[in-house]
């Protein structure tokens, strides 16, 4: 004998009815089937709206009811389309007596536990009748048995208990005598010892199943759904999330206690007592493995085993110093509770006892609220204990694995990883059997909060980074590309996978939490929304992904404003954009310490010298314990550049139009050459090494002239470049006559800061820079007299997108 069960999705339609009676011809030919069914998926939400517009005397109950009859009538006329003129007339005798019954609540305007009871069981009734006389129309040797006529319960309408003894006994002897190769069965349904129609509880049918398949012991039950088993998360949260193979008894309760909504929790007892395998299978892919449950569990798991959630909390708080060490205060509190016929999900307590917290469905937020504060009534007047707190809009994740109480620090894993992602945990709950581990948060994080975990403990760690970019220049290009062609490297080789999904210019902005498809990114640009600095935030936040890093490649002060609000929201920050951190040294401190506080990585190497280790090097050095005595360098790739070409055989307008042209300067090259850039650069270097200097303190020795610096635009700029063009040869020349080459250095020593063009001799370190190199030498307590250097590529594209393509790759591995 062999007990099948289809829910709802997969009798919703004559196409899947259909898939369902090939399963039941295929099982047949081996033994005998058993095929309980559920209501046509959506039906029985139909139904009880039908009984509620009806009680409130509202005629639109007719119009469900016609919705209802409808479908059903479609269905069998799909599945019986010749030949079924009977059919359809003891289909519709039977939602003739729906009618009246809907009728009837109008009339007297009650829908009481009882006759909801019975208006609910039209679905399984009417479900079952059709595939049963489908089966018969294509010469299947098939009946259908009315399953309240097996199940007996007591009188608890809508959850009935079943009365196994009697029960058992009907199963065994209806079955003993039955020759039908297939006999379809009602789930959900049932009759008390009075003879009235009972449920068992929505989700009911699973139980029905467990409960034939106990009486009859067979070998293993299978319950057939739309999905391809139990997964170790909701796949429609979790697009990584995949089906577990084997899973235990015990962690199928606890899953699906806590909202995976693939098994019914009580379906379990009536097979676990006897050891009898589930088998969940997919009706739609019924090729696809599934997954077995059964006492041996998930042997493939070396921690947990899936992750879940529930909705719709509530978390309900009594506290008062009158609690402490006086006995009585939990008993009173949950017998209020059961009075009012409350169901606790979650309970902690402090073990000063000066509070308990629990959670409860929302629904119930209200009654429980004022049950508790009528029954501390007393002590709440006394002000022994403060009024109950509820705190709504909140839900129930929970991580689970009977593996898990075997290995140490796995809550510390769950929450450190929750932490880093800015979801705040309201409560906590963990048994002693360390089976599961719950946290109540809020319900806006439930999506991120699972894709923390799983990604924490069932994607072979690999890490998703969602990259939301800001200035989509040159820089931005490369780094796109450069994101584009190491995909699949740091997949395989770092374990990270990297996502741009969000993008914007300074007039449009484009988003997809699922990653932007960078082979055609700049197309989506054609109908994008229009761009703020403040709807880029929100937009972040509203996608509240896990992981997320906003990366500034402008040159904006607007956008190193919003550095702040990322950070308190724990979006880290990745920027080559250096007003920030040479702002004001109160700016530079708040960004440091909320990167600290919020444990969210603010990273700017590509501040000083575009791709070179420079700011890593000095934090190193720094950490370990070394005093930088003396900075000197050269810190600008485009100034560096612009000597390096300039000449007597040359003109310096040219020289830095061709700098700019190759993409070493700034947008506007007055940044570079007034030594503005290179001041911000050493006194970032500064602060890093501990100075708190502000960017008045550095002197800038400027090599430029009074009408360079006194310029409007670009352009008036350049034309004064030509006009002071002797000013420059007289430079050159000085540099010349000396056998010294032209650079524009910075220099720390002893608190003090400045930059200038010097004229560096032969045989010193800077005096062979070539192109748009840069060089940094640190002379520290370590490095006293053979300084510790840093050479090399110090401007353009590909160097500086590099630079952020590094920091970004250390958020992951942060």
């Amino acid at each position: 004998m062999q007990v099948l069960k289809f829910g709802g999705t997969s009798v919703g339609s004559s196409t899947n009815i259909n898939k369902v009676i090939t399963i039941l011809e295929g099982y047949s030919k081996k033994d005998k089937v058993i095929c309980v069914v559920s209501a046509v998926g959506g039906i029985t939400d139909k139904l009880l709206k039908a009984g509620n517009l009806a009680k409130t005397n509202n005629k639109n109950y007719k119009i469900e009811y016609k919705s209802i009859k409808d479908k059903h009538i479609d269905i069998l006329e799909e599945l019986i389309p010749q030949n079924n003129t009977a059919i359809v007339t003891a289909l519709e005798t039977k939602l003739k007596k729906l009618k009246n019954l809907l009728d009837g609540i109008f009339l007297i305007n009650e829908l009481s536990p009882q006759t909801s009871d019975r208006l609910v069981s039209f679905g399984e009734l009417l479900s079952s009748f059709i595939i049963a006389e489908t089966l018969k129309s294509r010469g299947v040797n098939a009946t259908r048995k009315n399953t309240q006529e097996l199940i007996l319960t007591n009188s608890n309408f809508t959850k009935a208990e079943v009365k196994f003894e009697v029960t058992n006994k009907n199963i065994q002897d209806y079955f003993k005598e039955s020759t039908q190769d297939i006999t379809m069965l009602p789930g959900f349904i049932s009759k008390s010892d009075l003879a009235e129609i009972t449920t068992l509880g929505r989700g009911g049918s699973d139980y029905t199943a467990a409960i034939v398949a106990a009486a009859l012991k067979v070998e293993k039950l299978e319950i057939w759904t739309d999905v391809s088993g139990m997964y170790t998360t909701n796949p429609k949260l979790v697009k990584q999330a995949f089906p577990i193979e084997r899973i235990s008894y015990h962690e199928a309760m606890e899953l699906s206690h806590f909202g995976a909504k693939v098994l019914y929790p009580p379906t379990i007892q009536p097979v676990l007592d006897l050891n009898i395998p589930i088998h969940i299978k997919n009706t739609l892919k019924p090729k696809e493995a599934g997954t077995i449950i059964s006492n041996e569990g998930n042997t493939k798991s070396s921690t947990a085993t899936g992750i879940t959630n529930i909705n719709d909390i509530a978390l309900l708080t009594l506290q008062g110093n009158g609690m402490v060490g006086i006995p009585g205060f939990s008993k009173r509190l949950f017998e209020t509770l059961s009075q009012e016929k409350i169901n606790i999900i979650l309970i902690t307590q402090a073990s000063s006892e000066h509070s308990i917290c629990f959670g409860i469905s929302k629904d119930d937020a209200n009654q429980a609220e004022a049950a508790i504060n009528l029954a501390f009534e007393y002590e709440i007047s006394k002000h022994k204990i403060d009024p109950i707190t509820v705190e709504k809009n909140l839900s129930i994740i929970a991580l689970v694995g009977d593996n898990m109480k075997s290995h140490q620090g796995i809550s510390g894993k769950m929450f450190s990883a929750l932490g880093k992602n800015n979801i705040n945990i309201r409560a906590i709950a963990q048994g002693a059997s360390e089976r599961n581990i719950s946290a109540v948060i809020a319900e806006k994080d439930v999506e991120k909060a699972l894709n923390t975990i799983h990604e924490r403990f069932f994607e072979d760690n690999i890490k998703q980074l969602n990259v939301f970019i800001t200035g989509i220049g040159n820089v931005g290009e490369k780094l796109i590309d450069q994101i584009q062609q190491q995909s699949e490297y740091l997949k395989k080789n770092l374990k990270i996978d990297v996502r741009i999904v969000g993008m914007a210019n300074s007039k449009k902005m484009i988003f997809n939490a699922e990653g932007i498809d960078l082979d055609n990114w700049a197309s989506k640009f054609h109908h994008a929304d229009k761009s703020s600095l403040e709807g880029f935030l929100e937009k972040a936040k509203e996608l509240n992904l896990r992981n997320s890093i906003f990366v500034d490649i402008t040159a904006n002060e607007g956008v190193s404003k919003m550095y702040e609000h990322y950070l308190r929201n724990s979006i880290a920050v990745v920027a080559c954009n250096k007003i920030a951190c040479s702002s004001t040294y109160s700016n530079y401190k708040l960004l440091q310490d909320l990167a600290l506080k919020y444990n969210t990585p603010f990273f700017y190497e590509t501040n000083v010298g575009a791709g070179l280790p420079i700011i890593n090097t000095l934090n190193n050095l720094v950490s370990s314990g070394d005093k930088v005595t003396s900075i000197q360098a050269v810190l600008s790739g485009s100034l560096n550049f612009v000597f390096n070409n300039f000449s007597d055989k040359t003109n310096f307008h040219d020289t830095v139009k061709r700098a700019q042209f190759e993409g070493y300067t700034e947008p506007d090259p007055r940044i570079d050459l007034s030594g503005i850039d290179v001041a911000r650069k050493i006194l970032i270097l500064a602060r890093e090494n501990g100075g708190a200097m502000e960017i008045e303190s550095i002197v800038n020795d400027s090599f430029l002239t009074k009408a360079n610096l006194e310029s409007d635009t670009v352009d008036d700029f350049y034309k004064t470049l030509k006009t002071e063009e002797a000013h420059f040869q007289k430079l050159y020349a000085s540099a010349k006559g000396k056998n010294c080459q032209l650079k524009y250095v910075a220099e720390f020593k002893n608190g003090n800061a400045k930059v200038g063009l010097k004229e560096i001799p032969e045989g010193h370190p800077f005096y062979n820079l070539e192109g748009k190199d840069n060089i940094v030498m640190f002379y520290t307590e370590r490095y006293p007299e053979q300084p510790l250097i840093i050479k090399g590529a110090g401007a353009g594209a590909d160097v500086t997108a590099s630079g952020l393509f590094a920091d970004i790759i250390k958020v992951g591995s942060k």
